[in-house]
Protein backbone atom coordinates (compact mmCIF):
# COMPACT_ATOMS: atom_id res chain seq x y z
CA UNK A 1 0.00 0.00 0.00
CA UNK A 2 1.47 3.36 -1.01
CA UNK A 3 1.57 5.96 1.76
CA UNK A 4 -0.90 8.81 1.47
CA UNK A 5 0.21 12.41 1.05
CA UNK A 6 1.43 14.06 4.22
CA UNK A 7 -0.43 17.03 5.62
CA UNK A 8 0.13 18.93 8.87
CA UNK A 9 -1.48 17.31 11.90
CA UNK A 10 -4.92 18.69 12.64
CA UNK A 11 -5.84 19.52 16.21
CA UNK A 12 -9.39 20.49 15.38
CA UNK A 13 -8.86 23.95 13.92
CA UNK A 14 -7.81 25.09 10.49
CA UNK A 15 -4.34 26.59 10.67
CA UNK A 16 -2.17 27.47 7.66
CA UNK A 17 1.38 26.15 7.47
CA UNK A 18 4.35 28.21 6.38
CA UNK A 19 5.28 27.53 2.78
CA UNK A 20 8.95 26.83 3.47
CA UNK A 21 8.41 24.14 6.12
CA UNK A 22 5.60 22.47 4.21
CA UNK A 23 7.55 22.52 0.96
CA UNK A 24 10.56 20.96 2.65
CA UNK A 25 8.48 18.09 4.00
CA UNK A 26 6.75 17.47 0.68
CA UNK A 27 10.04 17.67 -1.20
CA UNK A 28 11.51 15.05 1.11
CA UNK A 29 8.57 12.73 0.55
CA UNK A 30 8.69 13.24 -3.21
CA UNK A 31 12.40 12.44 -3.30
CA UNK A 32 12.07 9.30 -1.19
CA UNK A 33 9.14 8.04 -3.26
CA UNK A 34 10.95 8.55 -6.56
CA UNK A 35 11.78 5.18 -8.02
CA UNK A 36 9.44 3.49 -5.57
CA UNK A 37 8.39 0.97 -8.25
CA UNK A 38 11.82 -0.70 -7.91
CA UNK A 39 12.15 -0.33 -4.14
CA UNK A 40 10.51 -2.75 -1.74
CA UNK A 41 8.01 -1.07 0.63
CA UNK A 42 8.03 -1.56 4.38
CA UNK A 43 5.89 -4.67 4.88
CA UNK A 44 5.08 -5.86 8.41
CA UNK A 45 3.58 -9.11 7.08
CA UNK A 46 7.09 -10.29 6.11
CA UNK A 47 8.38 -10.03 9.69
CA UNK A 48 10.55 -12.91 10.90
CA UNK A 49 10.66 -13.90 14.59
CA UNK A 50 13.65 -15.06 16.64
CA UNK A 51 12.94 -15.44 20.35
CA UNK A 52 15.55 -14.77 23.01
CA UNK A 53 17.33 -17.68 24.66
CA UNK A 54 18.26 -15.49 27.64
CA UNK A 55 15.05 -13.96 29.05
CA UNK A 56 15.56 -11.45 31.86
CA UNK A 57 13.71 -10.64 35.04
CA UNK A 58 11.20 -7.79 35.06
CA UNK A 59 12.27 -4.98 37.42
CA UNK A 60 9.91 -3.50 39.99
CA UNK A 61 8.08 -0.45 38.56
CA UNK A 62 9.30 1.74 41.45
CA UNK A 63 12.78 0.24 41.68
CA UNK A 64 16.14 1.81 40.90
CA UNK A 65 16.52 -0.21 37.70
CA UNK A 66 13.30 1.23 36.30
CA UNK A 67 14.22 4.75 37.40
CA UNK A 68 17.54 4.46 35.54
CA UNK A 69 15.61 4.17 32.23
CA UNK A 70 18.15 1.74 30.78
CA UNK A 71 16.31 -1.58 30.94
CA UNK A 72 14.45 -2.75 27.83
CA UNK A 73 12.31 -5.81 27.26
CA UNK A 74 13.56 -9.12 25.86
CA UNK A 75 12.98 -8.27 22.20
CA UNK A 76 13.13 -5.46 19.65
CA UNK A 77 12.05 -4.99 16.03
CA UNK A 78 14.37 -3.83 13.26
CA UNK A 79 14.06 -3.14 9.52
CA UNK A 80 16.91 -2.16 7.21
CA UNK A 81 16.57 0.13 4.18
CA UNK A 82 18.89 0.75 1.25
CA UNK A 83 18.44 3.14 -1.62
CA UNK A 84 19.15 0.33 -4.07
CA UNK A 85 16.60 -2.21 -2.83
CA UNK A 86 14.24 -0.45 -0.45
CA UNK A 87 13.01 -2.06 2.78
CA UNK A 88 14.14 -5.50 3.87
CA UNK A 89 11.84 -7.81 5.84
CA UNK A 90 11.41 -6.62 9.44
CA UNK A 91 12.86 -8.78 12.21
CA UNK A 92 11.56 -9.35 15.73
CA UNK A 93 14.64 -10.57 17.57
CA UNK A 94 16.43 -10.50 20.95
CA UNK A 95 17.21 -7.05 22.30
CA UNK A 96 20.88 -6.17 21.94
CA UNK A 97 23.50 -3.76 20.59
CA UNK A 98 23.93 -2.63 16.98
CA UNK A 99 27.09 -2.56 14.91
CA UNK A 100 27.50 0.57 12.75
CA UNK A 101 30.54 2.13 11.13
CA UNK A 102 32.32 5.08 12.78
CA UNK A 103 31.55 7.06 9.62
CA UNK A 104 27.80 6.40 9.84
CA UNK A 105 25.75 9.44 8.84
CA UNK A 106 23.78 9.52 12.11
CA UNK A 107 26.99 10.02 14.14
CA UNK A 108 28.07 13.06 12.15
CA UNK A 109 24.99 14.78 10.73
CA UNK A 110 22.19 14.04 13.22
CA UNK A 111 20.22 12.07 10.64
CA UNK A 112 17.87 10.42 13.13
CA UNK A 113 14.29 10.75 14.26
CA UNK A 114 12.18 8.98 16.83
CA UNK A 115 8.81 8.71 18.52
CA UNK A 116 7.72 8.36 22.12
CA UNK A 117 4.54 6.58 23.20
CA UNK A 118 3.45 4.12 25.86
CA UNK A 119 2.04 0.63 26.14
CA UNK A 120 -0.43 0.52 29.04
CA UNK A 121 -1.66 -2.32 31.22
CA UNK A 122 -5.18 -1.17 31.99
CA UNK A 123 -7.25 -1.54 35.12
CA UNK A 124 -9.20 -4.16 33.14
CA UNK A 125 -5.94 -6.14 32.58
CA UNK A 126 -5.91 -5.39 28.86
CA UNK A 127 -2.89 -4.00 26.98
CA UNK A 128 -3.52 -0.72 25.16
CA UNK A 129 -1.79 1.80 22.93
CA UNK A 130 -3.02 5.39 22.75
CA UNK A 131 -3.69 6.93 19.31
CA UNK A 132 -0.73 5.07 17.83
CA UNK A 133 -1.58 6.06 14.24
CA UNK A 134 -0.76 9.70 15.02
CA UNK A 135 2.71 8.76 16.25
CA UNK A 136 3.36 6.73 13.11
CA UNK A 137 2.22 9.56 10.84
CA UNK A 138 4.33 12.07 12.75
CA UNK A 139 7.41 9.88 12.49
CA UNK A 140 6.98 9.81 8.73
CA UNK A 141 6.98 13.63 8.69
CA UNK A 142 10.08 13.74 10.86
CA UNK A 143 11.90 11.28 8.60
CA UNK A 144 11.08 13.37 5.54
CA UNK A 145 12.51 16.50 7.18
CA UNK A 146 15.98 14.95 7.50
CA UNK A 147 16.03 12.99 4.22
CA UNK A 148 15.39 9.56 5.72
CA UNK A 149 13.33 7.02 3.73
CA UNK A 150 9.57 7.09 3.44
CA UNK A 151 7.44 4.24 4.73
CA UNK A 152 3.85 3.14 5.15
CA UNK A 153 2.81 4.33 8.65
CA UNK A 154 0.37 1.42 8.89
CA UNK A 155 3.31 -0.98 8.52
CA UNK A 156 5.12 0.75 11.38
CA UNK A 157 1.97 0.50 13.49
CA UNK A 158 1.77 -3.25 12.89
CA UNK A 159 5.45 -3.68 13.79
CA UNK A 160 4.91 -1.82 17.06
CA UNK A 161 1.87 -3.94 17.89
CA UNK A 162 3.84 -7.13 17.20
CA UNK A 163 6.52 -6.16 19.73
CA UNK A 164 3.91 -5.12 22.29
CA UNK A 165 2.01 -8.39 21.81
CA UNK A 166 5.20 -10.41 22.27
CA UNK A 167 6.70 -8.69 25.34
CA UNK A 168 3.74 -6.90 26.91
CA UNK A 169 2.34 -9.90 28.77
CA UNK A 170 5.56 -10.58 30.67
CA UNK A 171 6.85 -7.05 31.22
CA UNK A 172 3.45 -5.61 32.16
CA UNK A 173 2.03 -8.45 34.26
CA UNK A 174 -1.70 -8.68 34.79
CA UNK A 175 -3.03 -7.30 38.03
CA UNK A 176 -0.49 -4.46 38.07
CA UNK A 177 -1.63 -1.46 35.98
CA UNK A 178 1.27 0.50 34.54
CA UNK A 179 3.11 1.21 31.31
CA UNK A 180 6.22 0.62 29.23
CA UNK A 181 7.79 3.36 27.10
CA UNK A 182 7.91 2.72 23.36
CA UNK A 183 10.70 4.23 21.27
CA UNK A 184 10.49 3.73 17.48
CA UNK A 185 13.66 5.22 15.96
CA UNK A 186 15.20 5.63 12.52
CA UNK A 187 18.90 6.30 12.00
CA UNK A 188 20.99 6.79 8.86
CA UNK A 189 23.65 4.06 8.80
CA UNK A 190 25.21 5.08 5.47
CA UNK A 191 29.00 4.74 6.09
CA UNK A 192 29.98 7.48 3.64
CA UNK A 193 31.20 10.80 5.05
CA UNK A 194 29.90 13.92 3.37
CA UNK A 195 26.77 16.02 3.74
CA UNK A 196 24.43 14.09 1.47
CA UNK A 197 21.18 12.16 1.53
CA UNK A 198 21.76 8.82 3.28
CA UNK A 199 21.67 5.70 1.13
CA UNK A 200 21.21 3.30 4.06
CA UNK A 201 19.01 3.48 7.15
CA UNK A 202 17.82 1.36 10.06
CA UNK A 203 14.38 1.51 11.64
CA UNK A 204 14.08 -0.08 15.07
CA UNK A 205 11.57 -0.30 17.92
CA UNK A 206 12.30 -0.91 21.60
CA UNK A 207 10.20 -1.15 24.77
CA UNK A 208 11.77 0.41 27.86
CA UNK A 209 10.99 0.27 31.57
CA UNK A 210 10.22 3.84 32.56
CA UNK A 211 9.25 5.53 35.83
CA UNK A 212 5.94 7.32 36.19
CA UNK A 213 6.85 11.03 35.93
CA UNK A 214 3.29 12.26 36.24
CA UNK A 215 1.67 13.32 39.51
CA UNK A 216 -0.70 10.72 40.90
CA UNK A 217 -4.37 11.55 40.54
CA UNK A 218 -4.85 10.54 44.17
CA UNK A 219 -1.85 12.38 45.61
CA UNK A 220 -2.56 14.47 48.73
CA UNK A 221 -2.46 18.23 48.39
CA UNK A 222 0.85 19.79 49.55
CA UNK A 223 1.12 22.89 51.78
CA UNK A 224 0.28 26.28 50.26
CA UNK A 225 2.98 27.91 48.13
CA UNK A 226 4.84 30.52 50.14
CA UNK A 227 7.67 32.34 48.42
CA UNK A 228 8.30 29.64 45.83
CA UNK A 229 11.38 31.38 44.42
CA UNK A 230 14.01 33.76 45.68
CA UNK A 231 16.26 35.64 43.25
CA UNK A 232 15.44 33.20 40.50
CA UNK A 233 16.09 30.07 42.59
CA UNK A 234 13.10 27.81 43.14
CA UNK A 235 12.10 26.37 46.50
CA UNK A 236 10.10 23.28 47.33
CA UNK A 237 6.46 23.65 48.30
CA UNK A 238 4.26 22.36 45.46
CA UNK A 239 3.83 19.27 43.32
CA UNK A 240 3.43 21.49 40.26
CA UNK A 241 6.23 22.15 37.78
CA UNK A 242 8.48 25.14 38.33
CA UNK A 243 9.51 26.65 34.99
CA UNK A 244 12.42 28.94 34.18
CA UNK A 245 11.78 30.99 31.04
CA UNK A 246 14.60 30.81 28.51
CA UNK A 247 16.83 33.75 27.64
CA UNK A 248 16.72 35.51 24.28
CA UNK A 249 20.06 33.96 23.33
CA UNK A 250 18.76 30.42 23.92
CA UNK A 251 16.24 29.41 21.26
CA UNK A 252 14.74 25.94 20.89
CA UNK A 253 13.04 26.42 17.51
CA UNK A 254 12.33 29.14 14.96
CA UNK A 255 10.00 29.75 11.98
CA UNK A 256 11.03 27.68 8.97
CA UNK A 257 13.14 25.35 11.12
CA UNK A 258 12.43 21.83 12.33
CA UNK A 259 10.79 22.40 15.72
CA UNK A 260 7.74 20.45 14.56
CA UNK A 261 9.79 17.30 13.83
CA UNK A 262 10.81 14.79 16.50
CA UNK A 263 14.47 14.68 15.57
CA UNK A 264 17.45 14.34 17.88
CA UNK A 265 18.80 17.72 16.80
CA UNK A 266 15.83 19.32 18.59
CA UNK A 267 16.87 17.94 21.98
CA UNK A 268 20.66 17.86 22.42
CA UNK A 269 21.06 21.66 22.15
CA UNK A 270 18.48 22.19 24.94
CA UNK A 271 20.44 20.25 27.57
CA UNK A 272 22.61 23.19 28.67
CA UNK A 273 19.58 25.37 29.44
CA UNK A 274 17.83 22.44 31.10
CA UNK A 275 20.87 21.78 33.29
CA UNK A 276 21.01 25.43 34.32
CA UNK A 277 17.30 25.40 35.20
CA UNK A 278 17.64 22.30 37.37
CA UNK A 279 20.75 23.66 39.10
CA UNK A 280 18.61 26.61 40.17
CA UNK A 281 15.82 24.38 41.48
CA UNK A 282 13.48 24.51 38.48
CA UNK A 283 12.01 21.45 36.78
CA UNK A 284 12.03 22.54 33.15
CA UNK A 285 12.67 25.40 30.77
CA UNK A 286 9.74 27.40 29.41
CA UNK A 287 10.93 28.07 25.87
CA UNK A 288 10.41 31.67 24.76
CA UNK A 289 10.97 33.02 21.24
CA UNK A 290 12.24 36.51 20.44
CA UNK A 291 12.38 39.78 22.34
CA UNK A 292 8.57 39.82 22.40
CA UNK A 293 8.61 36.66 24.53
CA UNK A 294 6.40 34.34 22.48
CA UNK A 295 5.55 31.25 24.54
CA UNK A 296 6.21 27.93 22.80
CA UNK A 297 6.90 24.78 24.85
CA UNK A 298 7.70 23.70 28.42
CA UNK A 299 10.71 21.42 28.32
CA UNK A 300 9.77 18.76 25.78
CA UNK A 301 6.04 19.24 26.43
CA UNK A 302 3.36 21.42 24.91
CA UNK A 303 2.30 24.28 27.20
CA UNK A 304 -1.26 25.32 28.07
CA UNK A 305 -2.61 28.23 30.08
CA UNK A 306 -6.15 28.86 31.31
CA UNK A 307 -7.15 32.47 31.93
CA UNK A 308 -10.18 34.69 31.81
CA UNK A 309 -10.22 36.81 28.68
CA UNK A 310 -9.70 40.51 29.31
CA UNK A 311 -11.98 41.35 26.39
CA UNK A 312 -14.87 38.92 26.87
CA UNK A 313 -14.59 37.76 30.47
CA UNK A 314 -14.91 34.15 29.29
CA UNK A 315 -12.53 31.38 30.34
CA UNK A 316 -10.03 30.34 27.65
CA UNK A 317 -7.74 27.34 27.25
CA UNK A 318 -4.85 28.76 25.23
CA UNK A 319 -1.87 27.09 23.58
CA UNK A 320 0.59 28.03 20.84
CA UNK A 321 -0.53 27.30 17.25
CA UNK A 322 1.00 24.87 14.75
CA UNK A 323 1.05 27.33 11.85
CA UNK A 324 4.77 28.23 12.01
CA UNK A 325 5.83 24.68 12.90
CA UNK A 326 7.79 25.94 15.87
CA UNK A 327 6.24 23.51 18.35
CA UNK A 328 5.93 19.75 18.26
CA UNK A 329 2.62 18.46 16.92
CA UNK A 330 1.95 16.66 20.19
CA UNK A 331 -0.42 13.69 20.32
CA UNK A 332 -1.34 14.57 23.90
CA UNK A 333 -1.74 18.20 22.80
CA UNK A 334 -4.22 17.27 20.07
CA UNK A 335 -6.11 15.02 22.50
CA UNK A 336 -6.38 17.77 25.13
CA UNK A 337 -7.75 20.20 22.55
CA UNK A 338 -10.29 17.75 21.16
CA UNK A 339 -11.58 16.65 24.56
CA UNK A 340 -11.81 20.27 25.74
CA UNK A 341 -13.85 21.22 22.68
CA UNK A 342 -16.17 18.26 23.12
CA UNK A 343 -16.58 18.22 26.89
CA UNK A 344 -15.96 21.78 28.07
CA UNK A 345 -18.29 23.48 25.60
CA UNK A 346 -20.76 24.05 28.43
CA UNK A 347 -20.61 24.46 32.20
CA UNK A 348 -20.92 21.21 34.16
CA UNK A 349 -20.94 21.49 37.96
CA UNK A 350 -17.82 23.30 39.18
CA UNK A 351 -16.27 23.11 35.74
CA UNK A 352 -17.11 26.30 33.87
CA UNK A 353 -17.35 26.39 30.08
CA UNK A 354 -14.02 27.06 28.35
CA UNK A 355 -13.23 28.47 24.92
CA UNK A 356 -10.38 26.59 23.21
CA UNK A 357 -7.90 28.93 21.53
CA UNK A 358 -4.79 28.18 19.46
CA UNK A 359 -2.87 31.40 18.91
CA UNK A 360 0.37 33.20 19.55
CA UNK A 361 0.71 34.67 23.02
CA UNK A 362 3.57 36.27 24.92
CA UNK A 363 4.83 36.25 28.49
CA UNK A 364 3.40 39.72 29.03
CA UNK A 365 -0.06 38.23 28.42
CA UNK A 366 0.51 35.74 31.25
CA UNK A 367 1.93 38.44 33.53
CA UNK A 368 -1.03 40.71 32.82
CA UNK A 369 -3.51 37.92 33.56
CA UNK A 370 -1.64 37.13 36.79
CA UNK A 371 -1.66 40.75 37.96
CA UNK A 372 -5.34 41.17 37.07
CA UNK A 373 -6.33 37.98 38.87
CA UNK A 374 -7.42 36.40 35.58
CA UNK A 375 -4.81 33.60 35.52
CA UNK A 376 -6.50 30.33 36.45
CA UNK A 377 -4.17 27.43 35.66
CA UNK A 378 -1.25 26.28 33.51
CA UNK A 379 0.00 22.82 32.62
CA UNK A 380 2.35 20.92 30.35
CA UNK A 381 1.18 18.04 28.16
CA UNK A 382 3.33 15.29 26.69
CA UNK A 383 3.99 11.56 26.74
CA UNK A 384 6.66 11.45 29.46
CA UNK A 385 5.20 13.91 32.01
CA UNK A 386 1.61 13.31 30.81
CA UNK A 387 -0.48 16.22 32.17
CA UNK A 388 1.67 18.14 34.64
CA UNK A 389 0.34 21.20 36.51
CA UNK A 390 2.56 24.27 36.60
CA UNK A 391 3.15 25.97 39.95
CA UNK A 392 5.64 28.71 39.11
CA UNK A 393 7.12 30.58 36.14
CA UNK A 394 10.24 32.73 36.51
CA UNK A 395 10.66 35.24 33.67
CA UNK A 396 13.30 37.99 33.51
CA UNK A 397 13.28 38.60 37.24
CA UNK A 398 9.49 38.27 37.58
CA UNK A 399 7.83 35.42 39.43
CA UNK A 400 4.38 34.16 38.50
CA UNK A 401 2.76 31.93 41.10
CA UNK A 402 -0.01 30.03 39.33
CA UNK A 403 -2.96 30.37 41.76
CA UNK A 404 -4.30 26.84 41.57
CA UNK A 405 -0.87 25.31 42.23
CA UNK A 406 -1.73 25.36 45.96
CA UNK A 407 -2.94 21.81 45.58
CA UNK A 408 -2.01 18.99 43.27
CA UNK A 409 -3.53 20.88 40.35
CA UNK A 410 -6.44 23.05 39.32
CA UNK A 411 -9.84 21.69 38.39
CA UNK A 412 -9.29 21.87 34.61
CA UNK A 413 -5.86 20.23 34.69
CA UNK A 414 -7.20 17.52 36.97
CA UNK A 415 -10.33 16.98 34.89
CA UNK A 416 -8.53 16.73 31.54
CA UNK A 417 -5.89 14.47 33.04
CA UNK A 418 -8.54 12.10 34.40
CA UNK A 419 -10.33 11.94 31.05
CA UNK A 420 -7.14 10.91 29.30
CA UNK A 421 -6.11 8.58 32.13
CA UNK A 422 -9.43 6.76 31.91
CA UNK A 423 -9.03 6.18 28.17
CA UNK A 424 -5.43 4.99 28.49
CA UNK A 425 -6.15 2.59 31.36
CA UNK A 426 -9.47 1.26 30.09
CA UNK A 427 -11.78 2.95 32.59
CA UNK A 428 -13.57 4.47 29.58
CA UNK A 429 -14.19 2.67 26.32
CA UNK A 430 -12.90 5.01 23.61
CA UNK A 431 -11.63 4.74 20.04
CA UNK A 432 -8.29 6.26 21.08
CA UNK A 433 -7.50 3.27 23.29
CA UNK A 434 -6.19 0.54 20.94
CA UNK A 435 -6.30 -2.92 22.55
CA UNK A 436 -3.31 -5.19 21.84
CA UNK A 437 -3.87 -8.96 21.93
CA UNK A 438 -0.84 -10.29 23.77
CA UNK A 439 0.95 -13.49 22.74
CA UNK A 440 0.32 -16.23 25.29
Amino acid sequence: MAPAAITPESSGTTTPTTMSASSLTQAGIKHMRSGSSTQAPLDASLMTVELTKSPREVPHPDGDETKAQKTCTDHMVTARWTQAAGWEAPELKPYGPFSIMPTASVLHYATECFEGLKLYRGNDDKLRLFRISRNCERMRKSAARIALPDFDPQALEEMIKALCARDGGKWLPKGRPGFLYLRPTMIATDPALGVQRPKEALLYIILCCFPDMSVSLAAPAPPALNGAATNGHAKAGSTGLKLLASNEDSIRAWPGGFGYAKVGANYGPTLVAQGEARARGFDQVLWILGHEGYVTEAGASNFFVIWRSKETGRLELVTAPLEERIILEGVTRASVLQLAKERLAKTVGEVEQVDVVERRFVMDDIISAYKDGRLVEAFGAGTAFFIAPVALIHFRGKEIHVPTAEGESGVYTRTIKKWLWDIMYGNESHEWGIVVDEVQ
